[in-house]
């Protein structure tokens, strides 16, 4: 079997950029999961600027390679680091069966259907890319980039306070205009109003205007008014929170700020003094993956830490790929164990992390799940209890035990099994894929809940595991 070797990562890499790049990559740190198959596979993640590791896998025998990356050079870095680790048989990699992504990639190997762009002829060194230190940074320069984005950041300030006031002209339009018929002309008005909050830097609000007609127009007739009653009032209530963020402490005062549409870099949030850093076994209980009105991709995992005795039990790992790409599903799937230690955004209530460092790559697990001892009462009151805290929560996760789907008509409920008064309506989407579970007297799961349908994503049955993907 033919060993991959400096010479050839030297020759396959695109440009000097890239081997320098890939340098900063080639230690254990960066990596989980390295193995090979000791017949000329490698594979391992790499954790990336997106909350979910790189899958990276690279032949031996004739230096192929396969990232999860959207890079646009090939190879890209993930690559090449990949395979200077094992060229240098400085790092171990533990021999392994190959999993079912490697082994995906070897079959359209086979089929023809992937093959690895070759480099262009440059001059390129490994020598000069170990060597290469970093620039000397001129404080004059840094100051200046420093002023320029103070005034940036206040340029901005001012122009969401101003989509803010258009807002408010808007809802008040729509209360003057009457809400029982908002349904009907909501998605033109929503565009507008959501066009203008684009335009004044506040992109989280004007997703929710985007999102707002589909939400009305997927509910039964005879609710659509008071839904919109609601929602209207959820935009007027981040509107004037947003104005008062002095006043609200600094877990609420970020809830605000995300909604309205600022973002937290991920190496702010992993080099930020306090942030809520939590270790443990994690399950993947559920995926979701939605098209956005921005044409991108919005893929979520769910993960529920195993054994907890403590708060937060619930993370959300968020990644957007542009649909064009046609990834239509993450790295991970339902019934998957990690162990991993998870860094939490600042909420009012936490629910969103990065994945900081992973100690045992996600693998298949069998095993029953302990998610709750709680009804689906005790669900209720748990979103309940959150609406108190933060009233604009679009989502909320719930685990349930003891529960039954039941039939009303045409639609599916999610119902206590010990007839505790809880009935929850099942998404119509779902209706397909959950009608089996009819049968079951009684199930525990987890899914999510936007208080007006329940998406059922996991679920624990005498018969075994059904999930929603």
């Amino acid at each position: 079997m033919a060993v991959i070797s400096l010479e050839k990562i030297e020759a396959i890499a695109s440009d000097q950029a890239s081997l320098v790049a890939a340098r900063k990559l080639v230690k254990p740190s960066s990596w989980s999961g390295l193995s090979s198959d000791n017949a000329g596979l490698i594979w391992g993640e790499c954790q990336g600027s997106g909350s979910s590791p790189y899958r990276v896998v690279a032949s031996e025998i004739d230096a192929g390679y396969k990232c999860t990356c959207p890079s646009r050079k090939f190879p890209c870095k993930h690559s090449l680091a990949l395979m200077w680790m094992r060229a240098e048989r400085k790092v171990s990699f533990e021999s392994a069966e190959s999993p079912q992504w490697v082994q995906d990639w070897v079959r359209r190997r086979r089929s023809g259907s992937d093959v690895s762009a070759s480099a262009e002829a440059q001059p390129k060194s490994l020598v000069q890319a170990t060597t290469d230190g970093p620039e000397e940074i001129d404080p004059k320069v840094e100051a200046r980039a420093a002023a320029a984005r103070d005034r940036s950041r206040r340029e901005r300030e001012t122009a969401i306070l101003a989509g803010l006031d258009d807002l408010d002209r808007w809802l008040i339009d729509q209360t003057e205009g009457g809400l029982a018929g908002f349904a009907g002309h909501a998605g033109k008005s929503c565009r507008s109003i959501a066009q203008r909050l684009v335009d004044a830097k506040a992109p989280g609000l004007a997703s929710r205007l985007d999102l707002l007609p589909s939400r009305i127009l997927s509910l039964p007739e005879h609710l659509r008014a008071t839904v919109a009653v609601e929602q209207l009032g959820q935009l007027h209530l981040l509107a004037e929170a947003y104005r008062r963020q002095e006043s609200l402490d600094l877990d609420l005062c970020a809830d605000v700020r995300r909604e309205v549409g600022w973002t937290q870099a991920r190496e702010s949030l992993l080099g930020e003094d306090g942030a809520l850093c939590i270790s443990g076994s994690w399950r993947v209980v559920g995926i979701v993956s939605e098209v956005q009105p921005d044409r991108l991709r919005r893929l979520e995992t769910w993960l529920w830490r195993e054994g907890a005795t403590d708060a937060p039990h619930v993370a959300v790992l968020l990644d957007f790929v542009p649909i064009a790409s046609g990834q239509t599903r993450g790295p991970y799937r339902t019934g998957e164990r990690m162990e991993a230690t998870l860094v939490y955004y600042r909420f009012a209530r936490p629910l969103r992390a990065l994945i900081k460092e992973t100690s045992n790559p996600a693998h298949e697990c069998s095993a029953s799940l302990e998610l709750s001892k709680d009804g689906l009462a005790g669900a209720i009151a748990e979103y309940e209890n959150a609406l108190t805290r933060v009233p604009w929560i679009n989502m909320w996760p719930m685990k349930f035990s003891e529960a039954r789907v039941r039939r009303n008509s045409e639609r599916l409920f999610l119902c206590s099994a010990n007839d505790a008064g809880v009935a929850l309506p099942l998404l119509m989407s779902q209706a397909s894929t959950v009608t089996p579970l009819l049968a079951m007297e009684k199930i525990d799961g987890f899914g999510l809940w936007d208080g007006y349908s329940f998406r059922l994503c996991f679920a624990q049955t005498l018969l075994g595991r059904w999930v929603s993907e």
